[in-house]
């Protein structure tokens, strides 16, 4: 097996949460603590941790953290506080589900303590907890996704689902990283994805970090660089999928799917079933967070628009279904009929076999 450096990007401590300050890299990489839920907000919102499944770790961890600080014996007000506090962080991302999923599993978890100490011990568990399964399911993805490649494919990806955004491996990233670990050459061509540049910034940096073969280009030669450099397909992490498919990811997914089409290559999402929310019936159904005009008007600090001028930033797209060869989860690898196939893996026990 090679040896190579995979980033990670959350960690816990008894006293702060210590992450992977995104915003900083690839010039600096810089590991900040978080000793507060304000802190903890303040760096989802802002970006400093991004991508599905670290926004769900990292929040897991916050609440975990401050209700470790709850100055009460009484149960009733110990839930009633973790509840509000719930809340505050759920509104740092509308769109990511896993936010959401990661919270409501700590809640849920405290319900049964019979005492203050004993909900306090059962949500840093529960914490810890989701991270460690959150490894091993990108492993498990990363096994699957690999199994759709053949060795010297090149493969386009968008934004950033690698290790930094999740526990460990990534979703979108992690057959690179495994297909490195068996001696299998893959190219990525990762698009910088404006208007925060997660492609330049995080999936070039993590892939050059593990020696991954990856080209940087910007998102308008997508589809001169599909037909020139022979792209075998399109590979994309998710940040919501609806119970019959469609998927919300980083703006710019939608249109490499209508490329992917047109060029007849497959196109892929990846991502773990806690992503994928069934309550969700279609894509129209997702909120679209939109964000700072500033991110379109500047760049690196540097306005690059006219003063006064309109901007409309989405931060995600939602591709639809059709659009979509396969959606690759930690339970298998499933191809159409997403309206009953999804639901069903959520009452599936372990298995192996493709969909």
């Amino acid at each position: 097996m090679n040896s190579f450096v995979i980033p990670r990007s959350v960690e816990w401590h008894e006293t702060h949460v210590t992450i992977l300050n995104q915003q900083k890299l690839p010039s600096i990489t810089e590991y900040m603590d978080l000793h507060t839920l304000e802190d903890v907000h303040e760096a989802i919102a802002t970006l400093k941790v991004r991508g599905a499944p670290a926004i769900g770790i990292t929040a897991a961890y916050g609440l975990a953290l401050a209700a470790s600080r709850y100055e009460t014996e009484s149960v009733d007000e110990f839930q009633r506080r973790l509840q509000q506090d719930r809340d505050y962080l759920a509104s740092a991302r509308p769109t990511a589900v896993n936010l959401f999923w990661a919270l409501d599993r700590l809640v849920a978890a405290a319900k049964s303590a019979a005492s203050v100490n004993e909900a306090k011990t059962m949500l840093i568990h529960e914490a810890i907890r989701i991270q460690i399964e959150d490894e091993d399911v990108c492993h498990r993805i990363g096994e699957y996704a690999l199994s759709l490649f053949r060795p010297g494919d090149r493969v386009m990806t968008i934004c950033n689902a690698g290790s930094i955004a999740t526990a460990r491996y990534g979703t979108a990233l992690a057959p690179f990283y495994l297909a490195k670990e068996k001696g299998i050459e893959l190219s990525v061509y990762a698009l910088e994805t404006r208007p925060v540049l997660q492609g330049a910034r995080l999936t070039t940096w993590e892939l050059m970090q593990a020696g991954v073969d990856v080209t940087l280009i910007t998102d308008n030669m997508a589809a001169q660089t599909i037909k020139a450099k022979h792209i075998n397909a399109i590979i994309v992490g998710a940040d919501r999928i609806a119970r019959n498919g469609d998927t919300a990811n980083k703006i710019g997914t939608f249109g490499l799917a209508l490329l992917a089409q047109s060029f007849g290559i497959p196109f892929y999402v990846a991502a773990p079933l806690s992503t994928i929310d069934i309550k969700t019936k279609t894509g129209a159904d997702i909120p679209i967070e939109e964000r700072h005009p500033d991110e379109v008007t500047h760049l690196a600090g540097v306005r690059i628009a006219p003063e006064g001028v309109n901007v409309y930033n989405p931060a995600f797209d939602v591709t639809p279904n059709e659009l979509i060869t396969a959606i690759i989860t930690e339970k298998g690898i499933v191809r159409g009929h997403y309206e009953t196939a999804l639901p069903s893996l959520f009452t599936k026990e372990e298995h192996h076999e493709t969909i």
